[in-house]
């Protein structure tokens, strides 16, 4: 008893021990501002709203809200527990992921100091911290497709009549995040692999449930629209703009990304020269993954949480010797009782660096409101949630991170035709005037828009703030 509760505590508190230190990139993802507001928006309303109230530029095109229901559950938490309350929910999904993934590398048959080393990499590597604002244990809906995911592959994994009860998740999963599909991806996999065996029992189960969870999708505000906007998504030009769908060589921070590094030549090293007993599906779930996170880095987060289980038993061939090893669980119940301890400690030290990320305060969107209360405005793309969050509307802008859910690709292309450190003269001027923009509100380090701006089309810098500056046409 005592070795499998040592492994438990010293995993969670060390895991989160180290999210608590990284909680200001836990709060730094930049469409969290909207998430608040759209919570406020429907609990205010009592309904989901299908259109954008925000923008200007949205032309009546559906809004696509797969995250309504973490947005509700968010606001409601900032309310009572401001941005401390978000950390905590954000660390206690990080533990119950970390918890999980001890007891399927302990029921697969590994020893305690193989899986401890297999968890601790994958809970400390998963998140992304070194890839920010590519962070995956982030104060967002990716929480939901997070946790779910590796509850869907555990319970698959084990192969018991438990697989039944998940499109009771689907049914949260659906209205969290549009990650959801990877659970349908995931049973179809498992279905997959027992038709190829001809396993007719897990064949039916895996089927049953299967069906249930693609019922349980269509239980949402959206009904079967819920696809377009999923396909809004992962079907977008807009892919290409965002880091997170870039390569995973695109995404390399040196020395951020070493560990990550190792561990993925580790596995591979691994599972080339031992392949431990494993279940098929846990090894092709976890080589599909590697593969995919090399193509878009968004996918590398699952590779490490799904390769755990086969690290684990690939690491008790290397090393025998640890099998035997029966202290282990003693002192990692020591060492986890003082992580714990510091929790507290490490709470008090970070918490007063709790906030919005330093993108744009809220002095700066007061003096726009203030000077500027007309403005047809043109803002940074990652100003767009904090602009909603702190001036909810009363200013209405021209782009948010909510991208191809929200507004039109035509809107979208004139954006990023600009969205470039070199100033492209002529997409400015056609953006300006297509959409009758009087005042620009952007990263005050940009000095060749200033130049462009102010020295060639004679407009002012009206303000220059922290982080932002404020152009209007004369």
């Amino acid at each position: 008893m005592l070795q499998k509760s040592g492994i438990y505590v010293f995993l969670i508190a060390c895991a989160c021990a180290y999210y608590l230190l990284n909680a200001q990139i836990i709060l730094g993802h930049y469409d969290l501002g909207w998430h608040l507001a759209a919570g406020d928006l429907i609990r205010q309303r009592g309904t989901v709203p299908l259109h954008d109230p925000w923008a200007f530029t949205s032309a009546g095109r559906q809004w696509f809200n797969l995250s309504w229901l973490w947005d509700v559950c968010a606001s409601a938490l900032f309310q009572q527990a401001a941005f401390g309350g978000l950390v905590l929910l954000t660390l206690a999904c990080g533990a119950v992921i970390v918890g999980y993934l001890a007891s399927l590398g302990l029921s697969s048959g590994a020893s305690t100091i193989a899986v401890c080393i297999a968890v601790l990499s994958a809970s400390l590597l998963y998140p992304a911290f070194a890839s920010f604002p590519n962070v995956y244990l982030a104060a967002s809906p990716n929480l939901a497709t997070m946790l779910f995911s590796i509850v869907f592959y555990g319970e698959c994994l084990r192969r018991t009549r438990r697989v039944l009860l998940l499109p009771v998740l689907v049914l949260l999963w659906a209205n969290l995040h549009g990650g959801f599909t990877l659970g349908l991806f995931i049973v179809g996999v498992f279905f997959g692999l027992a038709l190829m065996r001809r396993d007719w029992a897990h064949l039916r189960l895996y089927g049953l449930a299967g069906a249930g969870c693609l019922a349980a999708t269509l239980v949402n505000p959206l009904g079967w629209h819920i696809y377009e906007g999923v396909r809004a998504t992962l079907g977008s030009f807009v892919q290409a703009q965002i880091t997170e769908w870039w390569s995973y060589w695109r995404n390399i921070v040196i020395p951020g990304s070493i560990p990550g590094i190792a561990y993925i030549l580790l596995f591979v090293a691994l599972e080339l020269r031992y392949r431990a007993a494993c279940a098929i599906e846990a090894r092709l779930l976890s080589w599909l993954f590697l593969f995919l996170g090399l193509y878009q880095f968004r996918y590398m987060s699952f590779f490490f949480l799904f390769s755990t289980v086969p690290l684990a038993l690939d690491l008790d061939r290397a090393s025998p010797k640890w099998r035997d090893n029966l202290q282990a669980g003693k002192a990692l119940l020591f060492a986890g009782i003082v992580a714990t301890c510091a929790l507290p400690l490490i709470y008090l030290q970070v918490e007063p660096a709790f906030g919005l990320p330093q993108m744009l305060s809220s002095k700066d969107v007061r003096t726009l409101e203030m000077h500027f209360p007309h403005a047809r405005l043109l803002n940074h793309w990652n100003y767009g949630g904090l602009l909603i969050f702190y001036d909810r509307g009363a200013i209405p802008l021209f782009v948010d991170g909510r991208a191809s859910t929200a507004y039109p690709d035509a809107v979208l292309r004139d954006y990023f035709s600009l969205g470039q450190q070199q100033v492209d003269e002529s997409a400015w001027d056609r953006v300006l005037g297509k959409y009758r923009i009087d005042t620009v509100l952007w990263m005050n380090t940009h000095e060749a828009l200033r130049r462009f701006l102010v020295g060639k089309r004679g407009w002012k810098e009206a303000y220059r703030g922290a982080y932002a500056s404020i152009y209007v046409k004369p």
